[in-house]
């Protein structure tokens, strides 16, 4: 989901002599897709087997020739020809690689960055060479996904869900923070810098629920930080640097039932003192619940005659 970060003086081509002590003695069948993951910003990020296997391939589909052609360069791997096969093209592109491997062929395909399929084209693929009988391989490596989360410290059993994009219309992503207000585990969210202030004013509507902002993952100005949902925005303005590069959000799980009790007991004991808004804005930051969960209770609560 992010561009790599340059190659500079990095000199990667010895790598290729270690991938290949390391992985050239296992077994790659033929007339099989091997989905490759790549590094998400540090070219240094790449696994010795996905190296090897790139060079081995017989061809390479990719989200983006050109991107993929400066990975290629830097770790001296050249003569396979490259299929573009993204989000636009990649129901039609599919029929073109099951061909290949139909005729014993070893195809490789990579998205910009990371893991393919995840945010990325790569799953109608994989479907479809599936889908024909013919084998599909998939080599681990690195996700922005699993790298933010390695990093947040998140709270309890480790759950997560994975969201991805927030719909852009407002009306549709406020709706989609309310949802989220009621799930209780982990939620990982994507975003592009042009839409990160948008994001972070309707993720606002969480109050104190906690927040880790990840940014420009394992470039040279990576930033992580973990903060309350209410105080994103104002983070985001402090520093113009803080709006740039690719997102990984990570939502920290609810409270527990524990901490939901007690955030039902302040917001009733605040109603019978104070106007609704009000009650709901204290009870939130007293507790950490998420202030439009709270609302929703107000609400049930007076029109059910509790107030």
């Amino acid at each position: 989901m992010s561009d790599s970060a340059p190659v500079g003086k990095a000199d990667f081509r010895p790598a290729r002599a270690a991938a290949t002590a390391a992985a050239g003695a296992q077994h790659y069948p033929v007339g099989a897709l091997y989905v490759v993951a790549t590094p998400i910003g540090n070219l240094a990020d790449i696994t010795l087997r996905a190296l090897h296997l790139l060079g081995l391939a017989d061809a390479i589909a990719c989200e983006d020739t050109r991107h993929t052609q400066q990975l290629l360069r830097a770790y001296d791997i050249d003569g396979q020809p490259l299929i573009a096969l993204h989000q636009h093209n990649e129901a039609a592109a599919a029929q073109g690689v099951i061909e290949r491997l139909q005729a014993g062929q070893r195809v490789a395909y990579v998205s910009d960055a990371g893991t393919p399929a995840i945010s990325d084209p790569g799953a109608r693929l994989a479907a479809a060479c599936a889908q024909a009988g013919q084998r599909v391989v998939p080599l681990p490596g690195a996700s922005s996904v699993t790298t933010a989360l390695s990093a947040a410290g998140l709270a309890g059993d480790g759950a997560f869900v994975f969201q991805g994009f927030l719909p852009a219309k407002a009306g549709e992503r406020e709706a989609a923070v309310q949802a989220l207000a009621q799930e209780p585990r982990a939620v990982v969210l994507l975003e592009a810098p042009h839409r990160i202030g948008a994001l972070a004013q309707a993720l606002a509507a969480l109050g104190e629920r906690p927040l880790t902002v990840a940014r420009e993952l394992s470039k040279q100005f990576e930033q992580i930080a973990t903060l309350a949902c209410a105080q994103l925005p104002t983070w985001l303005a402090q520093d113009a640097q803080r709006q740039r590069g690719e997102f990984v959000l990570v939502l920290h799980p609810a409270p527990t039932g524990a901490q939901d009790g007690d955030a039902e007991r302040v917001l009733r004991l605040l109603l019978a003192e104070l106007p609704l808004k009000t009650a709901v804005k204290l009870a939130a930051e007293i507790t950490g619940a998420p202030r439009n969960a709270l609302y929703q209770q107000a609400l049930a609560q007076r029109d059910g005659g509790e107030i």
